[in-house]
């Protein structure tokens, strides 16, 4: 699992290195690996030796990942991985994930509301509302033509080229019977 906000997920008490080889001996596992799992998420040995505080929010993601990816998982669940990160950021994160999916094939389970960034890491989607799937499906196809009214409301919420307030209202409207 790798948490919305990993300052508050990782123990301050630990350095980045001791992070991932605590994961592997909680698990059972060698501890050896850990200085791989660093690197795997672009920490070097400087960031190796810090401490949470002394990391910007990047690396300690990439850290909160690389603790997550320890036990060696078949589904690493992300919740709002990327959304208290700058946008450049984001984008680093969000590469850094699908190469990890691409080279491990571990699956990615992404808890997102940005849609941008849903559509780039996710091949299929799931739109819940009020705890209950309302659409689910491909990412392109379930972003592009909804089928379901609040689907349609979220995707009419965001600002884009040519936006217009009042679609996004219309929307509310006819999603508020559903």
């Amino acid at each position: 699992m790798v948490f919305p906000g990993p300052y508050v997920s990782l123990d301050p008490r630990l350095t980045a290195a001791q992070r991932p080889r605590t994961a592997l001996r909680l698990h059972g596992r060698d501890e050896e690996p850990a200085a791989l799992l660093l690197d795997r998420v672009g920490l070097g040995e400087r960031e190796a030796g810090a401490l949470p505080r002394h990391l910007s929010g990047g690396q300690r993601q990439r850290l909160a990942i690389a603790r997550a990816l320890a036990p060696g998982p078949r589904v690493l669940v992300l919740d709002e991985a990327v959304a208290a990160l700058d946008v450049s950021i984001q984008a680093q994160i969000i590469r850094l994930l699908d190469e990890i999916r691409r080279d491990t094939g571990v699956a990615l389970v992404f808890v997102g509301h940005d849609l941008a960034v849903v559509q780039h890491i996710t091949d299929d989607v799931l739109v819940m509302r009020r705890g209950r799937v309302v659409e689910q499906g491909p990412t392109g196809q379930v972003l592009t033509d909804p089928a379901h009214p609040y689907t349609r409301l979220l995707l009419a919420a965001v600002p884009g080229e040519g936006w217009d307030p009042a679609t996004a209202v219309a929307a509310r409207g006819a999603a508020q019977g559903t």
